[in-house]
């Protein structure tokens, strides 16, 4: 497989960052009539730097000017090496400063310094700008970069910069090809028989032709008609390419700038992040107060954003202590944070962004996306997992997002949309946790340790009250306890309560394993008298109603006690309302046997001569014996069932 790398253009307006493309590829990356006719870029341009040994390089021009910050913006995310562009006549101008700052906020980790323009200056003064550059970049990712004058007018050093470039992309880290598949839209057209096309650089995993795609934040759902990088039509795709992908179904109008293209159903937009922001030491923003609105720009896209400020309440062995029980930030602060939006974004834990001042325009600071999907949280928490989300392992990144899920826990696949990381090292994570007990697989979802410690702390200690309130009843209705765990799905929550060794479950009720009916001897009492009162009846016995009134019971107590007495198997329940003892229910079956082992059909005439009882008994006694299979209708007669 070839090796892709992105190389960024930074600096400030007409420094010569389109000319030096061109003459580094040929390609002129204005394409718009407008920069054309004024001589400056406006919006992103792109070119192609190929080399013989397979390596790529595809280049993004950015605009200069500080209008246009907002686009060089959109460009500058998936970069991979910056070539900081300084024109000689000039030196070190406000957007060669700003365009530096996003690159260092952005963590971008290589980088050349080009002098333009040399053509136009004595040697002694090119001297003189080298010294400020390296001012300039002191204690930034350039410092210590190499530093080449060059004309892109006469071709000096232009052969040079491109062996430069070579050597420092062969070092360049490779983006992640196995995690899941990114493209930020920086640009939309249509090809005439092809219909709509976007670009950006692919900034993780793979995609290949006819694959489905999600648009997000929008949500919709399409299929890749064809793919190219680099002017080559290919089948599949892999980060760190600039992409072209021709989209199946979609109108021009039904995509925008700022928009990611991914695979369906993985990544979640948000309207709420926590983050971690760091503001530039020489911001000239003087302080950023909490509740503040903002500009906030992430891959490709620019959002409205109000920032709350988390006050540090402690410090910790994390460098984010400069902010002490404070609502506002000054120039070389650090903080956590939370942005809320008006629209939704897509991004993922790691994700890189830039803020800019809501108004004037001016770059704030920046910093990295710890937690797109986050926890409500209290004023006077503090904020030890968002030291995790920021300091701690991928295992325990994982563990405690599966914590923050609570009962319904996580999929997976949830979490493979919520961090960037590679999938395999995600998958290996989850199966050591599990295989360490601290996370709980149960039907499909990621439920931790503490969580199912919990539920099942309140599950036994719920019955226990139920059986302490009710200790004449078996158990506690299944959905009754459910309800104590408001949306807890039912499927998890049965699964769950299965492997609670404590709890028994027989059909829709619950109780402790340890739990029996127990019944004080007033209640036993009673017992004895219900069963000798329906012995004494034989088959025309009283129902449940008429016994209490004859023994003086309120109904619930009597309800209670017949449900006792049937679980103990003393008397069978024909229907809600007749009850009959074990040992009159047995000679009915005897008698039935005695019949039948003369004659193979029975009338209801016949059955109710057999139990010496009335046709008001007769036909309930028969619907049992019907519906317990032990006897077949058939007309007006039944068939007998069981073994003569």
């Amino acid at each position: 497989m070839n090796r892709y790398v992105i190389l960024g253009t930074a600096g400030h307006i007409d420094h010569g960052k389109s000319s030096l493309v061109k003459a580094l590829t040929g390609t002129d990356p204005d394409r718009l009539k407008e920069e054309k006719e004024r001589g400056i870029t406006i919006d992103l341009g792109f070119a192609d730097l190929a080399y013989p040994d397979g390596l790529k390089v595809g280049i993004v021009d950015v605009p200069g000017h500080e209008r246009l910050i907002k686009n060089m913006l959109a460009g500058a995310g998936g970069i991979d090496i910056v070539l900081m562009v300084i024109a000689a006549d000039e030196g070190i101008m406000p957007q060669s400063r700003e365009h530096l700052d996003i690159c260092n906020l952005l963590k971008v980790k290589r980088g050349l310094i080009v002098i333009n323009k040399s053509d136009l200056v004595e040697k002694d003064w090119l001297t003189l700008i080298e010294d400020d550059i390296r001012k300039f970049v002191k204690d930034t990712f350039l410092e210590g970069a190499e530093m080449i004058a060059v004309s892109s007018k006469t071709g000096h050093n232009i052969e040079l910069l491109k062996e430069k470039i070579h050597e420092l992309a062969l070092i360049v880290e490779p983006k992640s090809v196995h995690g899941i598949f990114r493209l930020p839209v920086d640009r939309i057209f249509t090809l005439k028989g092809f219909g709509t096309v976007v670009t950006g650089t692919a900034v993780a995993g793979s995609i290949s032709l006819d694959a489905p795609v999600e648009v997000l934040p929008k949500g919709i759902k399409s299929r890749i008609r064809g793919l190219q990088s680099h002017g080559e039509t290919l089948k599949t795709v892999y980060a760190g390419q600039r992409v072209a992908i021709n989209l199946q179904g979609l109108s021009k109008d039904e995509i925008q700038r700022g928009d990611v293209i991914t695979i369906p159903d993985k990544i979640k937009t948000t309207l709420v992040i926590d983050a971690e922001l760091e503001i530039l030491k020489d911001s000239s923003v003087d302080v950023l107060k909490s509740r503040s609105l903002v500009h906030f720009h992430t891959g490709t896209s620019e959002l409205v954003a109000r920032i709350i400020i988390y006050p540090v309440r402690n410090k910790t062995s994390s460098e984010l202590s400069n902010v002490l029980n404070k609502e506002e930030l000054k120039p070389g602060d650090r903080a956590y944070c939370q942005f809320r939006f008006k629209t939704p974004v897509a991004v993922m834990a790691g994700d890189r962004y830039i803020i800019r001042k809501f108004s004037p325009l001016l770059t704030i600071g920046g910093g990295e996306i710890l937690d797109p999907s986050p926890l409500r949280r209290k004023k006077s928490e503090k904020l030890e997992d968002l030291e995790i989300f920021k300091e701690g392992r991928l295992k325990e990144k994982l563990s405690l997002k599966i914590l923050h899920s609570g009962l319904n826990g996580l999929m997976q696949s949830d979490i493979e949309g919520w961090i960037r990381a590679e999938l395999p090292e995600i998958k290996k994570e989850i199966n050591s946790l599990v295989s360490e007990g601290g996370i709980i697989l149960c039907e499909g979802r990621l439920l931790h340790k503490e969580i199912f410690n919990y539920f099942s702390g309140k599950v036994v200690a719920t019955l226990s009250n139920f059986h302490k309130n009710n200790p004449l009843k078996p158990g506690m209705l299944k959905e009754s306890l459910r309800a104590v765990f408001m949306g807890l799905d039912e499927k998890l929550f049965e699964a769950l309560i299965a492997i609670i060794s404590q709890v028994v479950v027989e059909k829709e009720i619950i109780r402790l394993k340890t739990f029996k009916i127990s019944l004080s001897d007033d209640k036993k009492i009673l017992k004895d008298k219900i069963l000798k009162a329906l012995e004494q009846a034989a088959f025309q016995p009283p129902t449940k109603d008429e016994l209490a009134q004859s023994i003086s019971l309120r109904k619930e107590e009597v309800n209670e006690l017949f449900k006792i007495m049937a679980s103990e198997k003393s008397l069978v329940r024909m229907n809600d309302s007749i009850y009959i003892p074990m040992t009159n229910y047995q000679k009915m079956v005897e008698g039935l046997k005695n019949f039948f082992s003369k004659k193979n059909e029975m009338t209801v005439g016949e059955f109710r001569d057999i139990l010496g009882t009335t046709r008001k008994y007769a036909l309930p006694f028969l619907e049992y014996l019907d519906s317990n299979k032990i006897t077949l209708r058939v007309g007006e007669v039944r068939k007998f069932l069981l073994k003569k």
